[in-house]
């Protein structure tokens, strides 16, 4: 199991960054080439997720990408550092203010689910994580 680990400031213009290395990560990984485009949005969307998360709650601590490669998948874990109660839950007396932002976060969460067939999402006290998974196919060896 390989695995690549990319970690960022919580500013919009590493997003992109993050899309590219991704991209080509999940290439060689094996990753179906008609899949590409939707790792790479799915991964800018949880990436932007984040960075909204972070600097919304004052939070300097980077946003963790890992890149995972195994047997017969590969899966990318967004992971942030914004304390929140699971997705769906709203705190009790929450402001308009929080409901915007929630709906977005949950607007998201749906682009990301629309993209992507195998999606975990968690979240708790110590931040949230979105692991998402695509099948890849082996490298065909070829013989002389």
């Amino acid at each position: 199991m390989a695995t690549v680990e990319l970690r960022f400031s919580a500013l919009p213009e590493h997003v992109r960054t993050a899309r590219l290395v991704a991209a080509a990560v999940a290439r060689r990984a094996g990753v179906d080439e008609a899949v590409l485009d939707e790792v790479r949005l799915a991964v800018g969307e949880a990436c932007t997720r984040a960075v909204g998360l972070h600097q919304t709650g004052g939070i300097t601590a980077p946003v963790k990408v890992s890149l995972i490669e195994e047997e017969k998948q590969f899966s990318i874990e967004v992971g942030d550092e914004a304390p929140r109660s699971a997705p769906g839950d709203r705190a009790p007396g929450s402001g308009a203010g929080v409901d915007v932002e929630a709906e977005e976060d949950e607007m998201g969460l749906a682009v990301i689910s629309g993209l992507v067939d195998d999606v975990e999402v968690s979240a708790g006290a110590h931040g949230g994580l979105i692991r998402m998974t695509w099948p890849t196919t082996p490298a065909t060896a070829t013989l002389s």
